[in-house]
């Protein structure tokens, strides 16, 4: 371990190269035919299971368009119409101070009496 250490970098990086050669040489390689036909086999689950994924795609489409899941909804009077609203009369706080209350009942007299007539 100590010489590791005191290599410098590219003896290290070759040393490792040659290290992952040596243990490829240590695998058991498939032969041609055993490559062959597992590959034929990966490509065959692929193929199936994207055909399944597809009907399975095509059913759901199928059954929601049934249940008219995808229909549009068409939009209400009061959502389409635009709400503008009145402007607001607005008071000032100091002339709602001025205002006695001798004022506020000969109002209310006023209008009682408009109203009876």
């Amino acid at each position: 371990m100590a010489d590791k250490s005191k290599k410098n970098v590219f003896q290290r990086i070759g040393m490792t190269f040659k290290e992952v050669r040596q243990e490829l040489k240590k695998s058991v390689w498939p032969s041609k035919e055993k490559l062959r036909n597992t590959s034929a086999v990966v490509l065959a689950v692929i193929v199936f299971f994207a055909v399944f994924l597809s009907f399975i795609a095509i059913g759901g489409r199928w059954i929601l368009d049934k249940v008219n899941f995808y229909d549009e909804v068409e939009p209400s009077v009061t959502a389409a119409t635009e709400v503008t609203a009145a402007p607001v009369e607005t008071v000032a706080a100091e002339d709602v101070l001025d205002l006695s209350e001798t004022e506020v009942v000969e109002e209310t007299v006023e209008e009682t009496v408009e109203s009876e007539a």
